[in-house]
This record gives C-alpha cells, sequence and structure tokens, in this order.
C-alpha cells in the first residue's frame, strides 16, 4: 500500500506535522549531523512526538491547595505510563518521552535484525510489574520491515497489555501495512513516512543506522 492508501485505510495512524518536528528530522537525515547533535535531535523528537502519543490520556480532579486558595485541578488518572525501547536505538528516543513523565516506568526489548533472514532475533527482555494495567508507549526510532515492532508489542500482549502506542520518527510503507496487519489496534505515531525499502531492508531515504548514529559505532 501507498502513504495515502495507508493514511485513508487506517485512521490511528498521526504522521506529526508540527515545523519542529520536520525540521529537525531534516537534520537527522543529514550525514553531516555529528553524533552528539543527532543523538540531541532524536531525544527532542522523543518529547515531540511522546506530547502528540499522549494527548488523550485521562485526569481526574484532585483537590490541592494553591497560595491563595483550595482548588480542584486535574492530574493523570491511574497507573504511571511505561515507556518500552527497542534496543539499542530505542534508548535515545526513550530518554526525550521521559521528559514528560519522569516517574513512567522504563521497559527494555532486546532485538538484532539477522543480516540474511532479515527477522529479529530476541536477546533481551525486562518489564516493570504490572504490565497489563499501564499505557505503554513503545519506542524505536525506525520501522524499516516492522519486524521488530511487531514482535516487542506480541510480548506486551502475552503480558497482558491492552492500551499501547508506538511511536517511530521514520517508517517504511511496507513497514506500516505489516505492522497494522500484526496489530490493527496499536496507535501509531510517526515523523514521516519515507518511499519505500531498498535491497537491504533500509528506509530510503532514511538517516542510515539510526543506532549507529545514535552511538556513534558501526
Amino acid at each position: 500500500m501507498t502513504r495515502d492508501e495507508l493514511l485513508k485505510a487506517y485512521n490511528d495512524i498521526f504522521v506529526i506535522k508540527h515545523p519542529f518536528v520536520k525540521h529537525k528530522l531534516t537534520s537527522l537525515r543529514d550525514k553531516n549531523t555529528s553524533t552528539r547533535e543527532f543523538r540531541m535531535l532524536v531525544e527532542e523528537l522523543g518529547t515531540l512526538i511522546g506530547y502528540e502519543a499522549t494527548r488523550d490520556l485521562e485526569t481526574v480532579d484532585v483537590e490541592i491547595e494553591t497560595p491563595l486558595e483550595k482548588a480542584m485541578c486535574p492530574v493523570l488518572k491511574g497507573k504511571k505510563l511505561c515507556i518500552v525501547t527497542i534496543m539499542r536505538a530505542g534508548n535515545g528516543l526513550a530518554e526525550g518521552v521521559l521528559k514528560l513523565s519522569p516517574s513512567a516506568r522504563v521497559g527494555h526489548v532486546g532485538l538484532y535484525r539477522d543480516p540474511e533472514t532479515k527477522q529479529p532475533v530476541e536477546y533481551y527482555l525486562k518489564m516493570p510489574h504490572s504490565v497489563n494495567e499501564r499505557t505503554i508507549i513503545v519506542v524505536d526510532p525506525m520501522l524499516a520491515t516492522g519486524n521488530s515492532a511487531i514482535m516487542a508489542i506480541d510480548k506486551m500482549k502475552e503480558m497482558g497489555a491492552s492500551d499501547i502506542r508506538f511511536i517511530c520518527l521514520f517508517a517504511a510503507p511496507e513497514g506500516i501495512e505489516a505492522f497494522k496487519k500484526a496489530h490493527p489496534d496499536v496507535a501509531m505515531y510517526i515523523g514521516s513516512i519515507d518511499r519505500g525499502l531498498d535491497e537491504n531492508a533500509y528506509i530510503r531515504p532514511g538517516v542510515g543506522d539510526a543506532g549507529d548514529r545514535i552511538y556513534g559505532t558501526r
């Protein structure tokens, strides 16, 4: 499916159109952007897109006392958030989302892509308690084939999670289509839907390997 066909078929794929997001995504794409700047931009984008992904969280009014009087004011209802990072590239994005809710729990799913099969292989999984009672935000800068995100959310659902959202910076139409076929109930918050995948399953034009660019590795 094309970008437009996907957006028409699903009403819970949100492409963030804020000018700051567009500007920072362009800086990420630039091959001359330094490791330090790339890392900072990923974190900043985590905060900006995380804001959009959490705008419908429920609140409840509680009584507080201001310096002048008592007042009923809104606070978040229920359990805190759980941010789940798909390691390692997701770690930088998770730090940005954490700025919105520093008390949120953080889960880690370690996956790497087999270079031959292009399929994800799990090597680590660590989650906080009561996953089934939390709002889960899964983060990964890139959604290429979609296989890693699909596997990570499979794990969350196996643990009983039902309120799940997914954040990424760059996505290929092929990955979005696979993701929505596997998890039609999970809303997606995306910085940019790019042209597609090349023969090595890299997003084009993309940014290259996000993990390598965040951590300065090859």
